[in-house]
């Protein structure tokens, strides 16, 4: 995830402080001088830094925090409401006109990933507010572009309006508006063109799409990876455009996360949306709250129950959840369970919302591929129904033959039955099994991947 450097630098600095009976302005110094080093390297523009150590610093020293009885508590707790401010201080919901439908421009460099982040945007919309958009190929000039949408329209099953490369932008959001009108659709989403710098011509034709189509969001898709770039870029759009908020893409790649952390101040427009995958789901709104505390190291356990709600099948959760008590759960239970999983993501990051999980043994190392989640189906897939019921069936000839179907290693079989069955004795312990005094519940427990 992008802020990794940050991340442990800045927990590292806060455990220094955490514990402290008594906090000194030496102490809160010191903190500030490593903090500050740690934002510069993450690529945090100068002038930004420069504020938010000075306001820190002035409140971590006043006389609320020197006399309070967890005074390191309390600088972490100014640290990570100052992070907060500094990314916006509160989620800014997407506009809704007041008559259908709501036009939302997509715009920035090419290369950003806008046309990929419109579909995501689309089903976004769709999946968790229930609205019906269309997709628009603006895009004239890219090659490919206007297949690509039409390509991703195909794939989420949404209606794209084209009218090919010979036709200006300007008249294609014209008859897109009217298109979703006579459809009674709720939400135009223009994908408009990009070049590989801002350029005048470029500009322009961004303006006349924006007089002609009335947009109630202008969204500047930037990557997160170009850091310090992606801050002037979004500098430039929004005073030659106006744009009204920034999509960030790739924050989940190998990233310093220094644009997430300086967009809002140098530009006054907040993160609305932030691309965390490749996937058409891989598209979250932006809590300046939660991804202060993901970045504190205090996970983001709001972001992980909404994951779940939209992505997990709630009937089939409660119906696992009565096996777990029953202690009646079997290998293609276990099989559905990793499947839904799957679906919300990987593995590795929904682990990372779990507050305190970036101090578990190993988990920096977690890498969960979808190879090895299909070598699992496929020792399970090789099962007959009996063995898949009662796995304790299973004996010496029959995992020969399980590894041979699913040509994969015995030891791969062995290791699969043995997790298994320390899961099934985990949760019964944890379901109302007596547990040994001062034992932990978890055993030896690994994940079998």
């Amino acid at each position: 995830m992008a802020f990794e450097g940050l991340s442990s630098r800045l927990q590292e600095t806060m455990n220094k402080i955490r514990g402290k009976g008594k906090v000194t302005e030496a102490d809160v110094k010191e903190m500030m001088r490593e903090v500050r080093l740690a934002l510069l390297e993450a690529d945090v523009n100068f002038k930004v830094v420069k504020t938010f150590i000075k306001t820190v610093s002035e409140r971590a020293v006043g006389a609320d925090v020197m006399k309070s009885l967890t005074p390191g508590q309390q600088v972490i707790k100014i640290v990570q409401e100052e992070l907060t401010n500094l990314m916006g201080g509160e989620e800014s919901k997407i506009a809704v006109a007041d008559r259908p439908p709501t036009v939302i421009m997509m715009v920035g460099l090419q290369g950003a990933g806008k046309t990929t982040t419109t579909g995501k945007l689309a089903n976004l919309l769709r999946k968790k507010h229930n609205r019906k958009p269309l997709l628009v190929a603006a895009d004239i000039y890219r090659p490919a572009a206007i297949k690509q949408l039409e390509t991703l329209g195909k794939q989420l099953s949404m209606p794209v309006f084209s009218l090919g490369d010979q036709v200006s932008p300007v008249e294609i959001a014209k008859q897109a508006i009217e298109k979703a009108k006579e459809e009674h659709l709720d939400y135009v989403i223009i994908d408009t063109a990009g070049r590989l710098h801002i350029d005048e011509a470029l500009m322009e034709e961004l303006k006349e799409v924006k007089a002609v189509s009335n947009p109630s969001e202008i969204f500047l898709v930037v990557d997160s990876m170009t850091g310090q770039d992606a801050v002037n870029v979004a500098e430039s759009f929004n005073e030659q455009l106006g744009i009204t908020g920034v999509v960030l893409t790739k924050l989940d790649g190998d990233t310093r996360g220094g644009a997430a952390l300086s967009i809002r101040s140098v530009t006054g427009k907040p993160i609305k949306f932030v691309g965390m995958g490749e996937k058409m789901e891989a598209l979250e709104a932006f809590h300046p709250d939660r991804m202060a505390s993901r970045i504190l190291g205090m996970g983001d356990v709001l972001s992980l129950i909404e994951k779940a709600q939209v992505d997990v099948d709630q009937e089939k959760m409660l119906e696992m959840e009565k096996k777990i008590k029953e202690n009646s759960m079997t290998l293609d239970d276990f099989l559905e369970q990793l499947q839904q999983v799957k679906q919300m993501g990987p593995l590795d990051e929904l682990l990372k919302m779990l507050p305190g999980a970036g101090k578990m043994k190993g988990l920096d190392n977690l890498q969960v591929d979808d190879k090895q989640l299909g070598h699992i189906e496929a020792i399970i897939k090789s099962m007959t129904k009996a063995e898949k019921d009662n796995p304790d069936i299973i004996n010496a000839g029959r995992r020969k033959r399980i590894a041979r179907g699913s040509g994969r290693p015995i030891q791969e079989v062995n290791r699969l039955l043995k997790q298994f069955n320390e899961m099934k004795k985990m949760m019964k312990q944890m379901t109302g099994g007596k547990k040994k005094k001062g034992r932990n519940p978890f055993g030896n427990f690994k994940m079998p991947f």
